[in-house]
């Protein structure tokens, strides 16, 4: 995930954890961080968002899995945080870090809430990646308490776009979202359709059943404060799926 280059998407909006201040940032809330994983990331390779390859398509390490009171059933997929270690001097380290949701922690039914079922609703949880998670407490912790706020995502180029299927079923993947980062709607064009209405398959990836090869296609992204970021002709004539297009960009 590059916070390098142009800022973007630092606007007042409004979002579920709060209210988006000028600076981007909404009301700290408490809640736990964990860890998964080594220092080498590889587990930040898949998750319940759909994104695949984490590394290729900028998110790096910084990342992590939310509990369900946060992940809402994979609609805050691509929201991004700022989390820091509260409330434990032996345990805290100084400062905070910034991480993008992309994956999912579940419940752990077997294990009641207040005996180590962190995940579990209605908890408010962090799953880091180790190398994030050491960045604000010390590894023996195991757990800390933490403090968090929704904050806009800072992306380097437009939109992504990358799409699969076959030739009766298309789904897309939307990733490198700025502003509030997750989309809530995704409209798709052809050249020779008016626009279609896409669903939710899940994370962020959205299908639609219509017939689209052999056409160029324009995409309609709607993210959670309502901003419509329109991409026209991302994808030419030939596209072919298993492709990544470049639109447009959040603000």
């Amino acid at each position: 995930m590059a916070f390098s280059g142009s800022l973007v998407g630092f606007l007042a909006i409004a979002i579920f954890s709060g209210v988006v201040t000028e600076a981007g940032k909404s009301k700290w809330i408490e809640a736990h961080a964990t860890f998964y994983g080594d220092m080498s990331g590889a587990e930040t390779m898949q998750g319940a968002c759909g994104y695949g390859d984490l590394h290729r398509q900028g998110y790096g390490l910084e990342t992590a899995a939310l509990s369900t009171a946060l992940f809402n059933n994979g609609k805050t997929c691509g929201a991004c945080f700022e989390v820091k270690c509260y409330n434990s001097a032996q345990w805290c380290k100084p400062g905070s870090i910034r991480v993008t949701a992309t994956n999912f922690c579940p419940p752990n039914w077997a294990i009641p809430s207040n005996n180590g079922g962190w995940c579990n609703p209605p908890r408010k949880h962090f799953d880091l990646s180790l190398p994030m998670f050491l960045k604000i407490a010390q590894y023996k912790a195991g757990i800390v308490p933490v403090q968090y706020r929704r904050v806009s995502c800072i992306k380097q180029g437009g939109i992504k776009f990358e799409i699969k299927g076959n030739p009766y079923w298309t789904l897309v993947l939307v990733y490198n979202v700025a502003g509030v980062g997750n989309v809530v709607d995704l409209k798709i064009k052809g050249s020779k359709t008016n626009w279609i209405q896409m669903s939710r398959n899940w994370g962020q990836n959205w299908q639609t059943a219509e017939r689209l090869q052999g056409q160029s296609l324009s995409f309609k992204v709607t993210t959670q404060d309502g901003i419509v970021v329109q991409s026209n002709n991302v994808a030419p004539v030939n596209w072919q799926f298993g492709q990544i297009f470049e639109g447009k960009q959040a603000s």
